[in-house]
């Protein structure tokens, strides 16, 4: 399955439903034994399998219910200028009246608790509970066995009661419990942490399935204290209606396809997790995480299972890279107004390439956009920042690469320093922790050391161009 995938996903081939998957095996304790049967559905073998559901542009639109990305990121600017509220020529009653309709939209786009809901139409518990019977796929030939990849964990932190939603990674071990891969810099880690300090187990439902604007808004990186379903309401313009769990003090989406309920203990010795075909493109190395015990697992009466593999791009996971990179263009320019745009290829692999355009107006400017970069969340983990002029097209690689190494002296206009890395990044000289380039690829002022006059592009007159266009067919080169 994970083959049809990877390939179907690397030809733009469609999303898939597997609609009656075979038993694998899991691998305990160093045996491979095989589950003993899956969950009750509508197919023969059990409950079937979605897969390379966001796998192309058009797919993410889709699941975003816009036709194209810009029109996401227009609802997040819409909203800090909503945030920013009236200008210097406003104030006054008139202008706070003239916020209301948009105040009125923010409050209906905010998270509500129903009283039940799809996924609770099933309710399992105790003994009852068997992961096994669950047809997580196991990716590669390298991975330490099953892995559920498209779950998004909730959370409340133990001193806010601020919620939290994240997709992590969670490798199964038995029936009853996984591995919860909380990497060092993510927001899962960080209450993780809090409940350590406190001395408390934390309570954690992973949801599986569901509104797909909800499951895209718990990958995004937002700032802290942000609700991922809030946030997934101003998406989809309507609220995210919620449940509360069963056996734990959370609430999930009402309308997902799966939830297990459960709960991390800090206090327990951590679980060795992986190794996993990562989407490096190279096994990221077994290593410690905390264990998830499972108390509950509701579902629908006839469930379909969502997942996604991720390996050497592009894959699909770019997908939800490339619709962060589009919805929250204008939350960055909100705090440097001189990018003009920004963008991470794939063969980056999020963290080790940022294109960034730039209006440019003084000397410096572009290692003074790429250390602000460096200070918002998840950008922190960049490793190479190439920083080019506004007039060049940063989602076109070839042409950003030939503008930033026609304008660069090398030692001039290379800078290295020390930072935070992705953990997952095996090149760096600790795990979180390593070295980071900017590459100055705009023109020289003379200030920046460059004495002599600077050149212009080679660019066609454009009525000769017009001219040629015209005349194309009748040169017989069309």
């Amino acid at each position: 399955m994970s083959a049809i995938a990877d390939r179907a996903v690397k030809s733009g081939g469609p999303a898939l439903l597997f609609e009656r998957p075979e038993p694998g095996r899991l691998r305990q304790a160093g045996v491979w034994t095989r589950p003993t049967g899956l969950l009750p559905g509508p197919g023969a073998a059990g409950v079937p399998v979605a897969m390379n559901l966001f796998g192309t542009e058009r797919r993410m639109c889709l699941a975003l219910g816009v036709e194209r990305l810009e029109a996401a990121a227009a609802r997040v600017r819409d909203l800090i200028e909503l945030m920013k509220g009236p200008g210097p020529s406003g104030g006054g009653l008139l202008s706070k009246l003239s916020l209301l309709p948009k105040l009125q939209e923010l409050a209906g786009i905010a998270p509500k608790v129903v009283r039940s809901g799809p996924v609770q139409e099933v309710v399992e518990e105790g003994a009852a509970v068997d992961l096994l019977r669950l047809p997580v796929i196991t990716a590669w030939p390298g991975d330490a066995g099953p892995f559920i990849t498209l779950a998004a964990v909730v959370t409340k932190d133990p001193e806010t009661g601020a919620r939290n939603a994240g997709i992590y990674r969670m490798q199964v071990l038995d029936g009853r419990t996984t591995a919860m891969h909380w990497q060092l810099h993510h927001g899962g880690a960080a209450v993780f942490r809090k409940a350590q300090a406190l001395g408390r187990r934390l309570e954690a439902a992973a949801v599986l399935g569901g509104d797909p604007v909800s499951i895209y808004a718990a990958s995004a990186p937002l700032p802290d204290g942000l609700d991922e379903f809030l946030f997934a309401g101003l998406l989809r313009g309507q609220a995210v209606e919620l449940v509360r769990c069963c056996t734990v003090d959370l609430e999930v989406p009402a309308h997902a396809e799966i939830v297990l309920e459960g709960y991390v203990d800090p206090a327990e010795p951590l679980v060795e997790e992986g190794p996993y075909g990562d989407h490096t493109g190279f096994y990221s190395l077994a290593d410690r995480y905390p264990a998830f015990h499972v108390t509950a697992v509701t579902r629908r009466r006839s469930p379909i299972y969502p997942t996604t593999i991720v390996g050497r791009p592009p894959m699909e996971d770019y997908q939800f890279g490339h619709a962060t990179e589009r919805i929250f263009l204008p939350l960055v320019q909100a705090v440097q107004s001189e990018i003009v745009d920004y963008h991470m290829p794939p063969e980056g692999v999020f963290n080790n390439l940022l294109f960034v355009a730039i209006e440019k107006r003084y000397p410096g400017q572009a290692y003074k956009v790429a250390a602000g970069l460096w200070g918002l969340g998840q950008m922190s983990l960049q490793k190479v920042i190439v920083v080019v002029d506004a007039d060049v097209d940063v989602h076109n690689p070839a042409e950003a690469w030939w503008a930033a190494l026609n304008h660069i002296d090398p030692e001039r206009d290379v800078r290295f320093f020390p930072g935070p890395a992705d953990v997952l990044d095996h090149a760096s000289r600790a795990p979180g922790f390593g070295t980071k380039m900017v590459i100055d690829g705009t023109r020289k002022l003379p200030e920046e050391g460059h004495a002599r006059p600077w050149p212009e592009r080679i660019v066609m007159d454009p009525a000769v161009a017009r001219a040629v266009a015209e005349r194309w067919r009748e040169l017989g080169l069309a």
